[in-house]
């Protein structure tokens, strides 16, 4: 994507973003669709954490992903709860053909509260590609997501439909949130870095 041992950053933003929700519900298969990012995670104590970064265009900027899995699994909570605090946008994901992670959405919810409170979030309903098997039905989850103050997408990395659409609007919901207009500064060489990227202690 870059040119070799170019000092000019590739990208004019930074951004990290969790994806949470229980196992087994797909997120690292929304992560491997993404065929131009990079699968290296920074952190070598990052055992169970898939990581990847990937590159979208919003308005004309490059905005650079740093898309992290924290699991769905009990054991992962501290990990969830040590990444979260530098994360600027948050996507709870669910299975549209397992009705238990769609009710399992709350206690993420209730996780996000308190150790990310304020965090712009968006609710993703995986696997459309088996609506065919589909356990919760599309406007029940849109009404969750609006009574939640969420933007809501069904998406399908299998048919590669509404995954880049989904990571394209929380970037804009946060950036609009620290004011596009205000940190935007198309002449300045240097990318912006929207808060902390690693976990923290």
């Amino acid at each position: 994507m870059g040119t070799q041992g170019s000092p000019v950053k590739s990208y004019d933003y930074l951004l990290k973003f969790l994806l949470v929700g229980d196992s087994d519900v797909g997120k690292g298969e929304i992560l491997e669709s993404l065929q131009d990012g990079a699968a290296e995670s920074p952190y070598a104590y990052s055992n169970g954490i898939d990581y990847k970064t990937t590159t979208i265009l919003l308005d004309g900027r490059r905005v650079k992903l740093e898309l992290w899995d924290t699991s769905g699994q009990g054991r992962f909570c501290t990990i969830f709860r040590s990444y979260s605090r530098g994360a600027q946008g948050i996507l709870l994901v669910y299975d549209i053909t397992n009705r238990w992670s769609f009710d399992g959405i709350d206690r993420w919810i209730k996780e996000i509260d308190e150790h990310a409170p304020g965090v712009p979030r968006i609710l993703v309903g995986n696997r459309l590609h088996l609506a065919f098997k589909r356990q919760v039905p599309t406007e029940q989850a849109r009404a969750y997501a609006e009574k939640n103050c969420m933007t809501f997408f069904e998406v399908s990395p299998l048919c590669n439909f509404n995954v880049t659409e989904s990571f394209t609007e929380l970037s804009r919901i946060v950036l609009m949130r620290h004011g596009m207009e205000k940190i935007w500064r198309p002449n300045r060489g240097e990318a912006q870095l929207l808060g902390p990227l690693g976990p923290e202690n």
